[in-house]
């Protein structure tokens, strides 16, 4: 305590009581948002906080300012349209999330007991968790999130806060069932045994693949995403789709994001922009794919302006078979300078098909518009939030992306977040040598930036299905999702160390990016990322799946030749790479029979690859990750809490600025945005 002046110590004591008692009578609106003060020097603590195995970051909001006020409304009246659809994502999750979410946080805003106690910090760490992944079950690994305190204990501050949440909804937080929200595993009913809110409780895989045999699949050659916006149930005897849409499923909802987009169409930067955004609210208004697909063309060819988004029912990870899309909204600014160095390999798109080593027949004569840029975030929702992605691709449908092209944007500015939180003491524990650990920190953040872009740009654009085979959903399965990762991801590995990226001006050492991505993708595969799971659990999100296939095959394939040494030391296991140009090679072989299963889809060998070298895990290895990993206090796992934009107003009530504040705390923008977007809760 710094100490001022005797007089005011003496003037403070004596006004101890008075302002005690005033202070006792204001009581702190936890709904109310808190913002963090801009540090002088302008720059911005980039880590709100850390629990359980999460760290909760912010992003900046670079080139806003250089908006004009008609474009920052657009912003605007996107993020509302994102953020009042976010209960969908809830309820998507689980049919339990919004009655629990509703119960804890009205416990935690309300609890005057004791908030001391380890329960109270049990409670506290649950609900973030919860919060965090939208839900109850683990944002990653699927699995139901386990409180570290008792039933009885939640019951007794659920009557010390008058809350109510009884029945299937209170006990299913403490027992057994639904421990899966989504369960892709070989050998079990794969829609019975997730828990996401898809299906009806009693619909079977058998159910689902027999419903789309006679489904509306569109016109000839153009099909549409079979049951992307809908809920299988089954009523009076008979399957039918409950459709998400106004009037129908999550209408409620629906009617307030449609109502900011009319807004946000009232000042598209161009007529395209607003065509665009108008096809996008008669697919809100009717439910009607058809009407989707034309939305996603129009998307896609829409190129001009500062402003883009992603807004819909979109990517089917959370689905077991594939065709329901999760809510997920994305509001983006472009950032030209990064766009211009990237958009490279967009006008090269050709080159790199023509000259991958896929089997001709599966290489497409014409790689139509993929369209890439660096964008910066302006606010997400849904799937992307508070966990996002660094890249996407969109749309989803193949023959659109075929006949019209394709969007694939890196996120900047949370790259750069992620960056900015960062460091290095758990790569020095993994890396196999001194070597391996200068090329990562000269080389990691390009080649994982121009892996990213790769496997957006040029992976997910390549490659064709063969005449007559159905879309992978159908003819792979619970397999559709991890293969295509895994293609992708193997397009973006073989070309890392392609002298074209010198030559294209993306690199100047081909070489070192190139060693650094290999070096990180195999470290990351078969070691590093099991720190995201509990010992003795089997491998099961997609995309960690993925990376384990691609790299314990490669390891397997390289063994004779010692591409890819085990080394033991001091107890210790490292994997070093002895010859990165075969390694190559091996990717290269991986690609062309990943592209061969896609193109042909043969289900057989999909699961032979995945369920062979990508689900289970070496638990020797595990247990050994996991106490190396003891000495790291940064969580394995990241998201963020988004910027806040506020309009400011004039006497006539027409917004004359939009200003951006960065929230000062987790839980308090997730009661924030209970308080402003719970369309499908009664809490208003």
């Amino acid at each position: 305590m710094k100490l001022k002046s005797i007089a005011g110590v003496v003037l403070a004591a004596g006004m101890l009581f008075s302002c005690a008692e005033k202070a006792a009578e204001v009581k702190v609106d936890p709904y109310e948002p808190k913002f963090i003060e801009v540090a002088e020097n302008g720059k911005m603590d980039f880590q709100v906080e850390q629990f359980a195995d999460v760290k909760v970051l912010r992003y900046e909001i670079p080139g806003f300012d250089e908006l004009t006020l008609k474009e920052q409304k657009l912003v605007y009246y996107l993020t509302q349209a994102g953020l009042s659809g976010r209960d969908i994502m809830w309820d998507q999750n689980y049919r339990h999330n919004l009655t629990i979410r509703e119960a804890l946080e009205n416990v935690y805003a309300n609890y005057e007991g004791d908030k001391e106690s380890d329960d109270w910090k049990a409670f506290e760490t649950y609900i973030k968790r919860v919060w965090f992944s939208n839900g109850i079950h683990h944002h990653y690994s699927n699995d139901k999130l386990t409180p570290e305190f008792s039933k009885g204990y939640l019951e007794t501050i659920l009557a010390d806060t008058k809350t109510t949440l009884k029945g299937e909804a209170l006990e299913v937080i403490f027992n057994d069932k639904d421990n899966k929200k989504v369960n892709k595993k070989d050998g079990v009913d794969n829609v019975l045994v997730s828990a996401v809110n898809f299906y009806g409780p009693d619909i079977t895989s058998a159910d689902v693949e027999e419903f789309y045999k006679t489904a509306y699949k569109g016109p000839e050659g153009q099909p549409v995403e079979a049951g992307l916006n809908s809920k299988l149930v089954r009523e009076n005897g008979k399957l039918v789709e409950k459709v998400w849409k106004s009037g129908g499923m999550y209408g409620a909802a629906i009617d307030k994001i449609i109502y900011w987009l009319e807004k946000a169409k009232g000042v598209a930067e161009n007529e395209k922009q607003a065509e665009t955004l108008g096809l996008l609210i008669e697919y809100y208004k009717t439910g009607s794919l058809d009407t989707w697909d034309k939305y996603c063309i129009s998307w896609s060819t829409s190129t001009e302006g500062n402003i883009d988004w992603i807004n819909g029912f979109i990517e089917v990870y959370n689905d077991p078979k594939g065709y329901r899309g999760s809510y997920e909204t994305i509001v983006q600014i472009k950032d030209f300078d990064m766009s211009k160095k990237m958009a490279v390999l967009s006008e090269n798109a050709q080159w790199f098909e023509d000259n991958s080593p896929l089997v001709e027949s599966h290489k497409k004569d014409s790689v139509v518009g993929v369209s890439y840029k660096t964008v910066n975030v302006a606010g997400e929702a849904g799937d992307a939030s508070p966990s996002t992605p660094i890249g996407v691709n969109l749309p989803n449908n193949n023959w659109i992306r075929q006949e019209h092209g394709s969007k694939s944007v890196s996120l900047g500015n949370v790259i750069n977040a992620y960056a900015q939180a960062g460091g290095s003491g758990r790569l020095k524990e993994f890396v196999h040598d001194d070597e391996e650990y200068q090329l990562e920190e000269k080389y990691g953040k390009l080649a994982d930036k121009l892996h990213t872009a790769l496997h957006e740009v040029i992976g997910h654009a390549s490659g064709q299905i063969n005449k007559g085979v159905g879309q992978p959903k159908e003819t792979l399965k619970n397999y559709a999702s991890t293969m295509e990762e895994g293609r992708a991801d193997l397009v973006g590995l073989y070309y890392l160390m392609d002298p074209k990226l010198k030559e294209l001006g993306l690199v100047e050492d081909t070489e070192g990016v190139g060693k650094a991505a290999y070096d990180g993708y195999i470290r990351n595969g078969l070691m590093t990322q099991l720190i995201r799971l509990n010992l003795g659990d089997d491998v099961e999100e997609d995309h960690m799946v993925n990376r384990q296939w691609v790299s314990a095959w490669v390891f397997e394939k390289g063994a004779k030749d010692n591409v890819i040494e085990k080394v033991t030391r001091d107890g210790k296991t490292y994997f070093n790479i002895n010859d990165y140009v075969k390694l190559r090679e091996l990717f290269g072989q991986l690609l062309r029979e990943t592209q061969r299963i896609k193109s042909e889809g043969d289900f057989e060998a999909a699961r032979a690859l995945v369920e062979g070298y990508g689900v289970k895990v070496d638990q020797k290895i595990h247990a050994e990750v996991l106490k190396r990993n003891e000495a790291f206090k940064s969580a394995p796992y990241s998201g963020f809490a988004n910027p806040v934009l506020t309009p400011e107003t004039n006497e006539e009530g027409e917004i004359t600025a939009i200003k951006i504040q960065q929230p000062a705390a987790f839980d308090n923008q997730m009661l924030y945005y209970t308080k402003n977007y719970s369309f499908l809760t009664d809490k208003k």
